[in-house]
């Protein structure tokens, strides 16, 4: 193939090949069929899924873990609102990914023809930019572009769709460089005046999230809270940011938090926000401060200047990447006075106690049992994936991350997420181990993809959480409607015997002190496995049961 019998098709590919992209995921469909010939002959691995739901996740969970976008191609109509739901993930979490659409031929476009959308109006309000590729000669444009767009600011998803008739239209421009990734970095004034307040604090609190952090940063982010002997506390999901184990870390300001953490975080006199939007969870329902002025002071640290002053006015604002913003503060010098050095070790210990011993729980299996043992035996390098659930609750309490990247989840709490993610994750790390936990009505939503590490022999573990009820959506029904039970009843499968079916490994689990054996199992399989846990319903929480919630809403409580 020359550059002059170059189609738009295969020049898409290699323009992929040119910007590093060496994985795709993707639910084949006739549209597209050039693109797909045109990997044939590609270096990139083409991963086929079950439901394009299940693809735009696992590319939305490798953008997430690598920092590089994710891809993912589906064919038109259903194909494309079937992937909305991992383009929805990837705009709340701010996870780099290309979603590539194939659209109906030019001539055919406004006539409502075959599985016709228009993409632009369907997804502009998702994705960071969504467009139609017009011209054959225009694919290197666009899709250096789009990777820009992906990757830059606040990162997030792009829709490209592609006409099927364009495919076929010569390309015979030369290829557009490879994407580089642009880090801002903040201004030394920034830097000093954020050390003045420090200065000026007795209360601080560094909240650190968001995306675009690398293990350099990371190490930068710790040096900083040692020096300076600051309470650390990690927004939703984004627990791997910071070593819990480290004598700053107070825990994560997440869905259940501690108690005791979000009081330290409402006390602080200065909150410093580092990487996150300081969005609808973390900051407790929009308590954790005042709007749209806090009354103390507030640093919002963001790669994207549109994030700074959406919700909450800051008193510093610094719009700069945060590993270059770490990287300055660590350069800082620590301070003579830290007033508050006990505080940070009190708000330590207060995590400890939290996390360390698995409450009761009614029934046979104690979740946070589970998650204890988990901690003691997985590899430090083990990967966590999970999807949306009351079961996460007992994985935020009790597991301890302590590398970059070992936690894979939807910080916009999407069902269905775990099994794919999972999946994304053992072919980007064959050699390590990957754990797939999700509640049951949670796995059943994206569990055929189950199949698909089977076919390709990923031996991703799913632990399954059974308690036979849309957990969550009990838990809150019991609270406002308490005994009115409606439309949160499961009736599940042998989860142990459909992964059997699907040609894996599954074991059920129906006692606590079982749990270990069958986890061992898991493992030594060596094949995709299932581990089905029976849990009680009335097991809700790790601190209150069903029972008790409903009680307490009767007594009017």
């Amino acid at each position: 193939m020359t550059t002059q019998t170059r189609t738009a098709a295969q020049a898409l590919v290699a323009q992929l090949q040119a910007n590093g992209v060496r994985h795709v995921f993707t639910v084949p469909g006739e549209s597209f069929l050039p693109v797909l010939d045109a990997l044939y002959d590609a270096d990139i691995a083409v991963t086929v899924c079950r439901q394009e739901g299940g693809a735009a996740m696992m590319a939305e969970a490798h953008g997430k873990a690598t920092g590089r976008p994710g891809i993912c191609f589906v064919t038109r109509g259903p194909g494309a609102t079937n992937a909305s739901a991992g383009i929805h993930v990837a705009q709340q979490d701010s996870s780099p990914m290309i979603l590539f659409v194939g659209q109906v031929e030019r001539g055919y476009r406004d006539r409502d023809a075959w599985q016709e959308v228009d993409y632009r109006a369907a997804f502009g309000p998702l994705a960071k930019w969504a467009a139609e590729i017009d011209q054959g000669e225009r694919v290197p444009e666009y899709v250096s572009r789009a990777f820009h767009s992906a990757t830059s600011g606040r990162p997030g998803p792009v829709v490209l769709a592609l006409p099927k008739d364009m495919l076929r239209e010569p390309c015979p421009g030369p290829l557009a460089p490879a994407w580089q990734p642009v880090e801002a970095a903040p201004g030394a004034e920034e830097i000093e005046r954020l050390a003045a307040l420090l200065a000026e604090a007795e209360r601080p609190f560094l909240l650190v999230g968001g995306s675009r952090w690398t293990e350099a940063g990371c190490a930068d982010l710790r040096a900083f809270a040692e020096r300076f002997r600051l309470p650390v506390a990690t927004s939703y999901r984004r627990l791997p940011l910071f070593d819990p184990l480290h004598p700053s870390y107070a825990g994560d300001l997440g869905l259940a938090a501690n108690p005791k953490l979000v009081a330290r975080a409402r006390e602080a006199d200065l909150l410093i926000v580092l990487g996150g939007r300081l969005g609808e969870v973390p900051s407790q329902g929009y308590a954790v401060v005042d709007l749209p002025r806090p009354q103390g002071r507030l640093v919002h640290v963001h790669p994207g200047a549109e994030e700074i002053g959406r919700v909450y006015v800051p008193h510093l604002s610094i719009n700069a990447s945060p590993v270059r913003t770490a990287a300055a503060l660590a350069r800082l010098e620590s301070p003579a006075r830290i007033p508050w050095a006990d505080r940070t070790e009190a708000a330590h210990a207060e995590y400890l106690a939290w996390s360390e011993v698995p409450t009761p729980q009614p029934g046979r299996v104690n979740l946070g049992a589970v998650m204890v043992h988990l901690r003691e035996a997985l590899p430090e390098d083990a990967i966590l994936c999970n999807g949306a659930g009351n079961y996460a609750a007992w994985i935020h309490r009790y597991y301890r991350f302590r590398q970059l990247g070992t936690h894979v989840a939807p910080t916009s709490g999407s069902m269905g997420y775990g099994v794919p993610a999972a999946i994304a994750m053992q072919t980007l790390h064959p050699d390590r181990t990957v754990i797939a936990l999700s509640g049951d009505g949670d796995f059943l939503m994206n569990g055929q993809e189950f199949a698909t590490a089977v076919q390709y022999g990923l031996p991703v573990i799913c632990i399954v959480c059974d308690n036979g009820s849309y957990g969550t959506i009990r838990m809150h029904q019991e609270r406002d409607f308490p005994g009115r039970v409606c439309a949160t009843d499961l009736k599940n499968p042998d989860f142990a015997a459909y992964a059997r079916a699907f040609g894996g490994f599954g074991v059920t689990v129906e006692a606590t002190e079982d749990f270990p054996a069958a986890l061992e199992a898991a493992r030594a399989s060596g094949q995709p496995a299932i581990v089905h846990l029976k849990i009680a319903t009335d097991a809700i929480s790790p601190g209150m049961s069903l029972a008790a919630i409903r009680e307490k809403a009767l007594r009017g409580g």
